[in-house]
């Protein structure tokens, strides 16, 4: 670990062509980072299960996910540009405070995974089950999440603009504290979602809440 540096080593390929973690260093600290990023490109092309890689910081262009299934892998602090994607599966990773630009990532299964601070620009999810993920604080601009399951996702503090949510199923989706500009949530079951504070537990009657404290269930949950 560089010296002052917290973040966990990027992973590396030894010569067997193995995901290995013996790097020293994070890709930040890296000096051959053309290498280590190029070994990564190659080792995804060629799996498609790929399980606890860290490729946090790296920068992935005009690359095809389709059908690629990432589990336990951390993509935080990355740049994605042009990706395109069908089919991928994601479970339990961390894409917190990465940059989504004109990428499509349609008919993805996405569970248990964190976006948070992320943002999307011109990003398409339309036809993905997204369940319960992550997406506080993100921004969110000209993108699409239509025709997509957000079961019990959370969107606190997100920022929305230009974004649709069109024939969602947001049951227990949290979009609490947001800030919207031009959003649709047509034909979803905003009734089951959550967007309001409430007062406390004890004094609406109840004695547990599923939701962070402050945050209301929609009606009909």
């Amino acid at each position: 670990m560089h010296q002052g540096c917290s973040h966990f080593a990027i992973s590396d390929i030894d010569s067997k062509g193995n995901l290995i973690e013996s790097s020293q260093y994070c890709y930040a600290h890296t000096e051959n980072k053309d290498e280590i990023q190029n070994k990564i490109y190659d080792y995804i092309r060629s799996h498609d299960k790929i399980i606890g890689m860290n490729a946090s910081g790296i920068t992935f262009t005009n690359i095809d996910f389709t059908n690629k299934g990432f589990f336990g892998c951390d993509f935080s602090h990355c740049f994605f540009v042009g990706i395109k994607t069908k089919g991928m599966r994601i479970r339990i990773s961390n894409f917190a405070f990465s940059i989504f630009s004109d990428s499509n990532f349609l008919e993805s299964n996405v569970h248990f995974t964190s976006f948070a601070g992320a943002k999307f620009s011109h990003v398409l999810f339309t036809g993905s089950d997204m369940i319960q993920n992550n997406f506080c604080g993100i921004s969110s601009f000209q993108s699409s999440f239509d025709d997509s399951d957000l079961y019990s996702s959370y969107f606190i503090n997100a920022k929305l603009i230009d974004t649709s949510f069109r024939n969602c199923n947001i049951k227990e989706t949290v979009f609490y504290e947001i800030t919207q500009q031009n959003i649709s949530f047509r034909q979803s079951n905003t009734n089951a979602a959550v967007f309001d504070k409430r007062g406390s537990a004890l004094f609406t009657g109840l004695e547990e809440l599923d939701v962070p404290r402050g945050v209301q269930k929609g009606p009909g949950l």
